[in-house]
């Protein structure tokens, strides 16, 4: 059966906010949540970018049912690969085992902080292949040392580990990522209703594979106009593929990129206004490309309203 997940948009809404959402996601009716894990906001008009972790601590206090995950953390930059394993085994034992770990090559948007060298995209893919090695290493609970090319772990063991094993998927684009995903994870992440992407997983991955997750983007508001209008002012980097958006060292960089994308210029990925038909459409988009577990991610502030509208119109329907 297919699962129904509320975006939660570290860029978009302060840390008590977040975990506000989710209360009142669950409430609501959804299967789970998946936040994002950023070091900056991808636009000055979205305006924050708390500290993932710590939100994701309180939503496993704060929460009985609904499932956790992330959307994406990269752990081969920002972070070293064993900090994540420690981070997820943590939130997997706080969250009584609802938490599962989506993994990916990043953004240097938030990954150049640390000074580090930003990698090629295959560099980037051979280390997050690395690190899953590690993150599965750990959750054993046992003492373990790892020398890698990329990574190294000296005695580490983690002594909080969960009662299951954590579920790990991998954010997927192409051939070489969706190939590291079969090998390496249980499941992927993809933010395109993209049916060659889930048949070429299923087939690397013997035929089946795991849970595979997509991100929709609906603008829902009052107006058509009003929704337009918040999608260009928050998400208008959308208009461009990861080739760029991964690229883009800043902020201001996304502000330069995106001066010229009109509110039109979305008009064929973002579905706007408060018409149930139109997000629904969008939606069966995922569906019928073969997606199990749908992430629905809203822009802007009116966040109570658009739990509000998914637990009215879309959840029923879907359902």
């Amino acid at each position: 059966m297919t699962k129904f997940g509320y975006k939660l948009m570290t860029e978009e809404h302060g840390p008590k906010a977040l975990v506000t959402n989710t209360v009142r996601a669950e409430a609501a009716g959804f299967d789970f949540v998946s936040i994002s894990d950023h070091f900056h906001p991808w636009l000055e008009a979205q305006g924050h970018a708390s500290f993932a972790w710590s939100v994701l601590g309180a939503i496993a206090h704060a929460t009985d049912r609904i499932g956790i995950t992330t959307g994406l953390t990269c752990p081969i930059i920002r972070y070293h690969p064993a900090i994540i394993a420690q981070a997820a085994a943590t939130i997997a034992v706080m969250s009584d085992d609802r938490f599962s770990l989506a993994v990916g090559a990043g953004e240097r948007l938030n990954e150049h902080v640390t000074g580090a060298l930003w990698p090629s995209t295959p560099i980037r893919h051979e280390m997050l292949g690395e690190a899953v090695d590690i993150l599965r290493l750990l959750w054993d609970g046992k003492v373990h040392s790892f020398e890698g090319q990329f990574f190294d772990v000296d005695h580490a063991q983690l002594y909080d580990v969960p009662d299951k094993p954590i579920v790990l998927t991998l954010g997927v684009s192409g051939p070489k990522s969706i190939a590291l995903a079969a090998e390496k994870a249980d499941g992927i992440m993809a933010t395109s209703p993209d049916s060659e992407i889930v048949q070429s997983y299923k087939d690397a991955a013997g035929g089946s594979g795991g849970p595979i997750y997509g991100e929709v983007m609906l603008a829902w508001a009052p107006t058509e106009e009003q929704g337009r209008k918040t999608a260009h002012e928050r998400f208008r980097f959308s208009a461009f593929d990861w080739s760029v958006n991964s690229e883009l060292r800043d902020v201001a960089g996304f502000e330069a990129a995106t001066k010229y994308v009109r509110p039109e210029d979305l008009k064929d990925t973002i579905p706007a206004g408060p018409d149930a038909q139109v997000h629904l459409a969008a939606i069966r988009k995922y569906l019928d490309a073969g997606f199990d577990h749908l992430v629905l991610a809203c822009p802007g502030d009116d966040q109570e309203g658009f739990i509000r509208f998914v637990e009215a119109e879309l959840l029923p329907a879907l359902r």
